[in-house]
């Protein structure tokens, strides 16, 4: 049998499925492939960081993975003191306040991802193809002359009940794991290696005194370390322990694990009344040579014909330790990287050049990803108090990057930090994601965080801080900014779709700053609160106030971000949320010629 798909998807994992989100929402075409006989009953990851729930709330399904989830606000750090008692030198906050309007959660990679599903289904109808093997990728050597190849130029074969089936695709995703079979068939090699360090891992419903078993927390002792991680639900924990030198993963027992993890304990009794799951594993850190692959190239052949067609993400492209809680969360924003690009391609929106940033921006947060595993790890497995507090230290002071906050993506198509004028915002930083605060929505008064006014839903944002309530040029630059923006030589005119609604593509949010009651809504220029939808009714949901709301104080969202009042700002930030230009309300010329050098 063969089958033709836009994308086709290899691997039902969270990089795989975060992309499928945004297919979904976007409407464009897709099938997923996964070698299991049905969803994922019981994950090994959980730590689900900042930046990820950040993500879901994105798409609108935050919520449930709140509710379901054991919040982290604490972390503990544990370690002898000269008398070889076990106390507790220091507890800080888990997140840095203010880093993040979301907490770092703990919640099952099963539950996770069933969330993600649920979100699939009920926004394209589409659902996983179980139980089907991939066995190799094929990408044509040469151009082709067949017009139906040369639309879907990918092929992948893959069995299901022992029979074989061919799939055609015009891009293919490979989301299937660290053994991943479409990086093998592509002849792609891991770079990296395996320390001697053997770790085990296990869930378990303990019995104990320990006061801070329902709180994350790190235990530095004389027979090893260990890392408390408490589960949803009230009851369930794990913990990550450090096996004794010259332990060998495939022979570690439960047994083991049980005894190391007492020894570790010292002073404080500990039973356990049921182990859920447990494994044991050696510490190692691998990156992929390629994330990408394209068809090969004849001299007949255009730059477009050398698109990336195959893209690696997750741990078919990156691997390491888990007790950082990266593994899933990386992945999955691979994902949220790719997903809205390749939707771009597909609905006419962008060149497929825009395909090649994929690899430039996440080969680089992978590489970054493995050089601080590596380093954390290390400190993690020192002995003695003096290292204790080293690592308690170095936990502290990388607070930002395990939340998932610290990427950056350098400049090309979609990022133009060159371009920008940094310092009218330095809050924003360009190549990075927007960060969130409360702000006041001027036509009902709700307090409500700015990033819920930018969903994961395909489209471009021009967040205009038009500065200050009552001061006579606010009004006026935003009738200037209004008149190119929709004029026949703006973006938004030469980039919308013919009979789309005006902000399809690109939408405008307006931020004021003083006081809400002092402005009415017909001074407002009416771009910025268009005729819009099935009734063409005025969307007046577009417009916000930095302003003390009636029960949630004050956001401060303008100091936040660094804007001066009576100067302003605009930002253009892209479908994931990275703001891609910071420059003056005035600047119009760099607003067009950045959409011009990313739309069709």
């Amino acid at each position: 049998m063969v089958r033709q798909t836009d994308i086709l998807i290899c691997g039902s994992g969270s990089a795989g499925l975060c992309a499928a989100a945004w297919f979904a929402k976007c409407g464009v075409d897709f099938t997923i492939l996964d070698k299991r006989p049905g969803p994922m009953e019981r994950g090994q990851a959980d730590g689900v960081q900042c930046r990820t729930v950040e993500v879901f709330e994105s798409f609108g399904i935050a919520e449930d993975l709140l509710r379901a989830s054991y919040h982290v606000l604490e972390v503990a750090f544990w370690s002898l003191n000269e008398q070889g008692k076990l106390i507790r030198a220091k507890r800080v906050a888990d997140t840095e306040p203010g880093l993040s309007h979301m907490p770092h959660v703990i919640l099952n990679q099963a539950r996770l991802n069933a969330i993600l599903l649920d979100y699939m289904h009920s926004q394209s109808g589409r659902e996983v193809a179980y139980g089907y093997a991939v066995k190799h990728v094929q990408l044509p050597s040469t151009s082709v002359s067949d017009p139906a190849h040369a639309q879907y130029p990918v092929s992948v074969i893959a069995e299901k009940d022992g029979n074989e089936e061919i799939f055609h695709a015009k891009y293919v995703l490979g989301c299937d794991g660290a053994h991943s079979s479409i990086r093998k068939s592509l002849g792609y090699r891991m770079l990296g290696d395996s320390t001697d360090a053997i770790w085990g891992v296990m869930d378990i419903y303990p019995r104990t005194a320990f006061p801070d078993i329902r709180r994350k927390a790190t235990i530095h002792s004389a027979s090893g370390n260990l890392l408390i991680i408490p589960r949803e639900g009230g009851s369930l924990v794990r913990f990550y322990v450090e096996l004794p030198p010259g332990t060998q993963a495939q022979h570690v027992t439960l047994a083991d694990l049980h005894a190391t993890a007492r020894r570790i304990f010292t002073q404080y009794d500990l039973d356990f009344s049921e182990t859920y799951w447990w494994s044991a594993y050696s510490i190692g850190q691998r990156l992929v040579d390629h994330f990408t692959a394209s068809a090969g190239t004849s001299s007949s052949s255009s730059p477009v014909d050398c698109q990336p067609r195959v893209f690696l993400t997750g741990d078919a492209c990156h691997t390491h330790s888990p007790k950082a809680g990266q593994g899933m969360n990386v992945s999955l924003q691979d994902g949220y990287n790719l997903g809205w690009k390749l939707a771009h391609v597909l609905q006419n929106r962008a060149s497929p050049l825009l395909l090649r940033t994929y690899e430039r921006e996440r080969g680089m947060v992978a590489k970054d990803l493995i050089d601080f595993d590596r380093e954390l790890m290390q400190t993690f497995s020192k002995k003695g108090s003096a290292n204790a507090k080293e690592f308690s230290e170095a936990f502290i002071k990388a607070g930002r990057y395990t939340a998932g906050l610290t990427a950056k993506y350098e400049d090309s198509e979609i990022v133009a930090a060159g371009r920008s004028q940094q310092g009218r915002a330095p809050g924003l930083v360009v190549g990075m994601r927007f960060p969130s605060a409360q702000v006041v929505r001027f036509c009902d008064a709700r307090a409500m965080q700015l990033v819920r006014a930018l969903p994961a839903d395909g489209r471009w944002r021009i967040v205009v801080f038009a500065g200050k309530i009552g001061d006579g040029k606010t009004i006026r630059r935003l009738e200037r900014l209004a008149k190119f923006l929709e004029g026949t030589d703006g973006p938004v005119k030469r980039f919308t779709p013919n009979g789309a609604d005006v902000d399809a593509f690109i939408e405008p949010i307006v931020v004021f700053s003083g006081k809400r009651v002092e402005l009415e809504q017909e001074l407002i220029p009416p771009y910025f609160w268009p005729e819009t939808g099935k009734w063409k009714m005025r969307d007046i949901h577009k417009v916000f106030v930095d302003d003390e709301s009636y029960n949630s104080g004050h956001g401060h969202a303008y100091q936040k971000y660094g804007v001066n009042v009576a100067d302003g700002v605009l930002a253009i930030v892209r479908p994931d949320q990275y703001v891609s230009l910071v420059t003056d309300l005035d600047d119009h010329r760099s607003v067009g010629q950045f959409f011009e050098g990313v739309c069709l």
